[in-house]
């Protein structure tokens, strides 16, 4: 079984990074690092270890799912320093 699919990942990546910056939404960078950082090494790991090898392209392509959690992060952070302001009637 092979998920070729870098849509869905970066999906995943936006929306987990979403929910860690709503929840934590001081330095929503290391939310980024935290969960983009996991992506490549997820695919070198299955580069050493699977059968079936991903291609040179799906590996660099994979760096590419912080962009998503770069805008998951920092808009989960915005949102909920709107949704205080509002709270609190500034």
């Amino acid at each position: 079984m092979a998920i070729d699919d870098l849509l869905f990942t970066a999906l995943l990546v936006c929306a987990s990074c979403i929910i860690l910056g709503i929840v934590r939404p001081r330095w929503p960078w290391r939310w980024v690092i935290t969960v983009g950082v996991f992506i490549p090494v997820t695919e070198f790991m299955t580069f050493l270890i699977m059968t079936v090898k991903p291609s040179r392209a799906q590996i660099y392509g994979s760096l590419l799912a912080f962009f998503p959690g770069i805008a998951g992060a920092y808009g989960g952070s915005v949102l909920r320093t709107v949704l205080e302001n509002l709270k609190s009637g500034k």
